[in-house]
């Protein structure tokens, strides 16, 4: 009986010591993923204040390549909001089909890691 009971016990640390690092790269995930969201948050707080014309695309990649360059979390946290946004600004604000293609390419462009200052417009100010 208690060589039953230890067997269980050591079977039930080593599982739990074996997933792990399963929960440790769930819970990276997770604050990868806010991390994004906040990066998306601030790109957008950004874009808004700056309140410069053509620089959409220019915001669009940066907020989606600091996401990504958390991990995997931001990246997902990036793509998400990201397409929820086109979905939502295509069905709603009305406009065209080539705008929302036109972002979903700087959030694409930005996501992989490229530059984003690609799509930035001359003059924006230096602290953007």
């Amino acid at each position: 009986m208690r060589l039953c009971v230890c067997f269980m016990l050591l079977s039930f640390i080593l599982c739990t010591s074996a997933e792990t690092p399963l929960l440790v790269r769930g819970g990276q995930f997770v604050r990868d993923a806010a991390g994004g969201a906040w990066d998306m948050f601030r790109a957008y707080q950004d874009m808004r204040e700056a309140n410069y014309k053509g620089a959409d695309k220019y915001f669009h990649a940066r907020g989606n390549y600091d996401a990504a360059q958390r991990g995997p979390g931001g990246a997902w946290a990036a793509k998400v909001i990201s397409d929820a946004r086109e979905k939502w600004q295509s069905d709603v604000s009305g406009r065209g089909a080539e705008d929302t293609r036109a972002d979903q390419e700087a959030n694409e462009w930005g996501r992989s890691g490229r530059d984003p200052n690609r799509y930035r417009p001359a003059g924006l100010p230096s602290k953007y």
